[in-house]
């Protein structure tokens, strides 16, 4: 039982710490408008430190705010239409998927969903016969609801809600994450959810949703444990497929029993351009560590108001997707966003690369982990380096054998490529180079973190790097398909400059 009420930052309820204070803006699905994106740029730039950090659920974070700015921070908010209800600030993490609808994948557009979840969640719009409606303001901030497409990425992050489009029309509605045996990332339910999933049908996505919080806060305060997620239930008060359709029943839902299917499984958006069905290009970028300066999120902004498209879209993979260019135009649009320090190409070495905030923002934390990071993923790009010097020395030495023979028997050169250690060098990130279609295992996503509490670590398996005193880490894999636990006892206790030849060798585990 929990001992204390969620603690979760805001818009209004700030968060202190070491750099100033702390707001974090829900942004259901991660959508903005152009001038939304801008009013945020100047939040960042006028109140706070001005950089942007983008959290794990696809929303916005401004640090370094001064005490006594959090009057002005509501006003501006709400101006830009980012705060439509002060009562639901914390309750509105709603992550979509960030292609819907952009280039022909997935089975619906879940834009249109994302929006009626959060009127609904907010009290906009009437929703009849939704029992416990005003309850919905009692969420944890941690809560978590996923508008998955049907291509299977948002579904394996492990939201409390989750809505899986399926062919045809309708949805699948899961409660408490994927089931161990689905065919995307699992997480650990400890039997908070059980009996299978519910269709229901694309008019009511919202409304089932929004019951299905509903159902859990029931649960919750059956349970006295004051639960912030599904997965902290006790297994006597799951939420239960049958206890959930009848509430779906009474509020004149109709739901429709189903087997746990295997789901569909995507990566996230790989950097570059993605091609869409109407001859307009969105273009993906990943952001170094979540974070953007003034003057690189001026340039999303900018980009996102020349495209026409009047819209910018951030994952929960700590990403940009910027709709509507002419194919003409990518290039040279890629080319401004790489030349100011963005990842435009899937072979990044920063993919799958995280650091909560650490030294000096964070009080708690052992390590200045995002300075070990950046110069982890420096040493990786030198290690590659030096890699293919050593490719290229080996190749020259049989390029030299290949004359040789060819000088006394008639044998043509051999065009086969020649890998140092019997295997290509991969990025670090979570899509390989070849974005996983070679076979190959993709590499885990890799999170640094300044103390136990790993602020923001992924879902799923991951290398885990926690810092263990000032320039001190301990490398695990954790996040097996029996919860956030460590897959060995021990890890390996590494130097900060040992840090990526640890972590290189972890995520190549299996």
């Amino acid at each position: 039982m929990r001992g204390r009420d969620d603690a979760c930052p805001g818009a209004l309820r700030l968060h202190p710490a070491d750099d100033g204070s702390l707001a974090r803006i829900r942004v259901p699905g991660g959508l903005l408008t152009t001038r939304q994106a801008q009013a945020l740029g100047r939040v960042a730039e006028e109140l706070g430190d001005g950089r942007l950090d983008i959290t794990s659920r696809g929303n916005a974070q401004v640090r370094g705010l001064a005490a006594g700015c959090g009057a002005e921070l509501a006003a501006r908010l709400r101006a830009a239409g980012l705060l439509p209800s002060d009562r639901h600030d914390r309750v509105r993490n709603i992550v979509a998927s960030p292609l819907s609808g952009l280039d022909g994948g997935g089975h619906a557009d879940v834009v249109a969903w994302v929006r009626e979840l959060d009127a609904v969640l907010c009290g906009e719009a009437c929703v009849d016969a939704l029992a416990g409606h005003g309850e919905l303001s009692g969420l944890s901030g941690r809560f978590l609801f996923a508008l998955d497409d049907g291509r299977g990425d948002v579904a394996a992050l492990g939201a409390d809600v989750t809505l899986i489009a399926t062919p045809g029309g309708g949805a699948m509605l899961r409660i408490g994450g994927p089931p161990a045996d689905a065919g995307v990332a699992s997480v650990a339910t400890g039997g908070a959810a059980a009996g299978g999933d519910l269709w229901v049908r694309s008019e009511d996505v919202a409304r089932a949703a929004a019951l299905a919080a509903v159902e859990f806060l029931a649960r919750a305060r059956e349970s006295g444990t004051r639960a912030w997620r599904v997965r902290e239930l006790p297994a006597r008060h799951a939420v239960t497929a049958d206890g959930l359709a009848a509430r779906l029943a009474d509020a004149g839902v109709e739901a429709v029993r189903a087997k746990h299917q295997p789901a569909a499984s995507a990566a996230p958006p790989a950097p570059g351009p993605v091609p869409g069905p109407d001859g307009r290009h969105a273009l993906s970028v990943a952001l170094p560590l979540g974070r953007v300066s003034a003057a690189q999120w001026r340039l999303l902004t900018g980009l996102a108001s020349r495209s026409g498209a009047d819209e910018l879209r951030m994952t929960p993979w700590r990403g940009v997707v910027l709709p509507g260019f002419a194919p003409d135009d990518t290039r040279d649009a890629l080319s401004e966003l790489s030349d100011a320090g963005l990842v435009t190409t899937p072979d990044s070495p920063w993919l799958g690369v995280g650091a909560c905030t650490g030294r000096p923002g964070c009080a708690k934390s052992l390590a200045d982990v995002r300075s070990h990071a950046t110069r982890m993923v420096a040493d990786t790009v030198h290690g590659v380096a030096d890699m293919a010097r050593g490719v290229s020395d080996m190749a020259r030495g049989v390029a030299d054998t290949v004359r040789g023979v060819a000088d006394t028997a008639e044998v043509g050169p051999d065009t086969g490529r020649v890998v140092a250690a019997g295997s290509e060098p991969r990025p670090m990130n979570g899509t390989g180079a070849d974005g996983g279609r070679g076979g190959a295992p993709d590499p885990l996503p890799v999170y640094v973190s300044g103390c136990e509490r790993r602020c923001g670590h992924p879902g799923g398996r991951w290398v885990d790097a926690l810092a263990t005193g000032d320039t001190d880490y301990r490398v695990t894999v954790r996040g097996d398909a029996k919860g956030d636990t460590p897959e060995a006892e021990d890890g390996v206790e590494v130097t900060a400059e040992q840090l990526a030849g640890a972590v290189a060798a972890a995520r190549g585990t299996t």
